[in-house]
């Protein structure tokens, strides 16, 4: 059986900036950007490697 780390979840003040900063300047890929309840989104990046790469579920601060 294999096993890896599939997700970790990073706090980031608003998602634009940080989808933005993650896709532009660090070359991430969008893997995920779903609407949630309470104006919450999926958002997740990872790198442009294989598909057992870790990738970031970015969330909103509550209170930037």
């Amino acid at each position: 059986m294999s096993t890896h780390l599939m997700h970790m979840a990073l706090v980031v003040p608003g998602y634009d900036d940080a989808i933005a900063y993650f896709t532009h300047v660090l070359g991430f890929s969008l893997l995920a950007d779903e609407p949630r309840e309470a104006g919450k989104r999926w958002v997740v990046v990872g790198p442009n490697t294989s598909a057992n790469s870790c990738s970031l579920l970015l969330a909103r601060a509550v209170n930037p």
